[in-house]
């Protein structure tokens, strides 16, 4: 793959091959294929009245056609497209000419009756990139969100300083912190599955005209519904122009979109936390950190998952923008923007195959962190003033900003000489020295389910 243009089928082709079922030129083919032949099928079924004698020991050699489809079939579809010069009605003549070699050619001006092209890619693509979605995308995004689930759970009690604005906070846990990620992922996540995957089926502009004068007496809306979404298990749009208006393919963008910027922010901290050296890297024999400098560990895989997760996002705000804007009755330019669908979702696969190699590396550098929370002693002034407000002490938030404030650094020892001064009871000075920066956690360990 030395010589191909893009990295999703030169370079990182190991992780993006499990879409070309569905999502390559071949995937698009066969795809259109199975419409052809199930739509063929579905006329049989009706049945027309010149399709009533179709041999039914026939029918599903016939449904072969697609099951079967092989890359002979589509080279045979591409040479024919070169004189067609139509991509559509060469997968018309793939379908009529294995209706000759099957014996059954008498019937094969019913493939393709009364459709437009759009007809076969409006249901070929949203069935491909349902698929894709279902076998490729979302079982890595689910592998991906249980290992953050599983980094919750064994660093749920491990306090850890927080940083707001880049400043100490009220610290946390570690693994509360990876919880977060793995909620944020399983919404999105949930949008994702759950996204309407829109089909039209109705002829040239949509309201099914030539079916409808070659078989007045024939309800063809009613048949296009059962044939997209009982037939094919998509969602039929009722009412188009000559395409499907592509709203809920933007809905799909867009989810997708939601993941990849939850990623980002993933990859983001983790790769901080590597700079704080809160994790150390697992070292791989053989690998270089650096050209130049021996001793580097590099977050690469955090950093390639970055990168990937941004081109992948910046493509389907195009698509989400773009796609559902059509000129009148239909322009071309949907075209070539469907053709690059897989391209964000082979992104999408490859940085969170990053995101995986780099988590998996990850060693927990506990010492580092300790030492940053037993640093900060300022961070349990939150604590300590919300204590004695409760006590009703006078303008306590004031006292604790004058001492962390103005004074140097503050310590364990500057912490326990402001409360030997404060004018409190013995029993409430002994609960504020109870207080650091490593127990002050609230309820962090228990928000942690995994």
């Amino acid at each position: 793959m030395l010589d191909a243009i893009s990295p999703v089928d030169g370079r990182y082709r190991r992780h993006t091959a499990s879409l070309a079922p569905w999502m390559s030129e071949m995937g698009l083919i066969h795809h259109r294929v199975e419409v052809e032949v199930e739509y063929f099928l579905a006329l049989v079924a009706m049945p027309l009245p010149q399709l009533a004698d179709f041999p039914s020991d026939k029918v599903e050699a016939f449904r072969d056609v697609h099951r079967k489809f092989s890359a002979e079939d589509a080279r045979w579809i591409k040479d024919k497209e070169r004189v067609t010069n139509h991509d559509v009605k060469a997968v018309e003549y793939f379908v009529k000419e294995a209706m000759e070699r099957l014996g059954v050619g008498a019937w094969k001006e019913f493939v393709h009756f009364g459709l437009t092209s759009q007809d076969v890619n409006n249901t070929a693509v949203p069935l491909s990139l349902k698929r894709a979605t279902e076998q490729a995308l979302l079982p890595l995004l689910d592998a991906t969100i249980e290992d953050l689930a599983r980094f919750a759970v064994e660093w749920k009690d491990v306090p850890m300083l927080a940083r707001t604005h880049g400043q100490a906070a009220s610290p946390v846990t570690l693994g509360k912190e990876f919880q977060v990620f793995v909620d944020r992922l399983r919404g999105q996540r949930d949008a994702l599955a759950n996204a309407t995957y829109a089909a039209k089926f109705g002829g040239a502009t949509g309201q099914f005209n030539a079916h409808h004068v070659a078989y007045p007496e024939v309800d063809w809306p009613a048949f296009g519904q059962h044939f997209v979404e009982v037939t094919l298990g998509l969602t039929r749009t009722p009412v188009t122009t000559q395409i499907e208006p592509y709203d809920h393919l933007a809905a799909w963008c867009d989810a997708l979109r939601r993941v990849h910027t939850i990623l980002m922010d993933l990859d983001k901290d983790i790769w901080t936390y590597i700079s704080m050296d809160y994790f150390k890297q697992m070292i791989v024999a053989g690998e270089v950190g650096s050209s130049a400098m021996p001793h580097k560990v590099n977050p690469i895989d955090f950093e390639n998952s970055e990168g990937n997760l941004g081109v992948a996002n910046a493509l389907l705000a195009h698509f989400a923008e773009k796609l559902p804007i059509s000129r009148l009755q239909r322009d071309l330019t949907d075209s070539t923007v469907l053709r690059n669908l897989g391209v964000p979702m082979a992104h999408s696969l490859i940085a969170m195959n990053a995101t995986r190699k780099g988590l998996s590396k990850l060693v927990l550098n506990e010492v580092k962190l300790s030492a940053d929370l037993e640093a900060n002693w300022a961070i349990v002034a939150e604590a300590i003033q919300t204590i004695l407000r409760r006590e009703a002490y006078p303008e306590p938030y004031e006292a604790l900003k004058a001492l962390t404030r103005t004074h140097g650094a503050i310590t364990s020892e500057v912490m326990s000489e402001f409360i030997d001064g404060l004018n409190v009871g013995d029993a409430v000075k002994a609960e504020l020295r109870g207080i650091t920066p490593s127990n002050y956690l609230g309820f962090a360990s228990k928000l942690v389910r995994g």
